[in-house]
């Protein structure tokens, strides 16, 4: 593995966001699995991908969604975040906006660092992923129930290892997509969610190969086969 004997998660906060800005220069414009699956017009989304402090070094924050009979992404996991409303200037204002609505981190206590490209999910969002600090941790958090049932986080260092992280491809209106999974022993990370926690591994240089998104319909034969869900 990359950074072997220099881990990223034990970087400091000035030099993790120095290497992510030049990591992102790597990435794809876009990240867009489902292409023609999906129609042309989608709705835009953003959330906040939560760098804390931990024992093990660097942790994400991940939040798992209440439970809700109409809501495609009832009782998943994902970061804080939500759709892009009319009266909010910028995608990074929406980020920090619901992290506060869902958790009760307020913007003051986050440093921003920098967007990874537009991720594009199964339900027709363009969801826009701001990567920052939470600069006073531990903080207080303050679930909002309607919304978040859970929030916890999970070591970079875990997220990095390459036995936890699965490829499978799965049915989206009759088309092949391919679609990560991360098993966190209390969690399954996966979808969008996992998609931009490997776009931001592989800004780390955590991950040897770029995480170019094949077209849908064509699965590589080492990804595994997943029947229509």
């Amino acid at each position: 593995m990359p950074h072997r004997d220099d881990p990223p998660w034990r970087w400091p906060p000035e030099r993790l966001h120095r290497a992510l800005r030049q990591g992102v220069a790597r990435l794809p414009a876009v990240v867009d699995p489902y292409g023609a699956a999906l129609p042309a017009a989608a709705r835009p989304a953003a959330v906040l991908v939560p760098f804390v402090p931990g024992p093990e070094g660097w942790h994400l924050l991940f939040i798992r969604r209440a439970r809700h009979p109409h809501d495609p992404h009832s009782g998943q996991v994902s970061f804080p975040g939500g759709r892009v409303e009319p009266a909010d200037p910028t995608a990074q204002h929406t980020a920090l906006r619901e992290t506060h609505e869902e958790v009760g981190i307020p913007a003051a206590v986050v440093a921003p660092w920098l967007a990874l490209p537009p991720h594009r999910t199964a339900s027709n969002y363009w969801v826009h992923p701001w990567v920052g600090r939470v600069t006073e941790w531990p903080w207080p958090l303050r679930l909002q129930p309607a919304e978040v049932a859970q929030a916890f986080t999970v070591p970079l260092a875990w997220l990095a290892d390459p036995r936890h992280l699965e490829r499978r491809w799965r049915r989206v209106h009759g088309v092949l997509v391919p679609t990560y999974y991360f098993h966190w022993p209390a969690a399954l990370i996966w979808g969008a969610t996992a998609r931009v926690v490997v776009s931001l591994l592989y800004a780390l240089g955590l991950l040897d190969a770029r995480p170019v998104i094949p077209p849908a319909g064509r699965a590589p034969s080492h990804w595994s086969d997943e029947r229509e869900l």
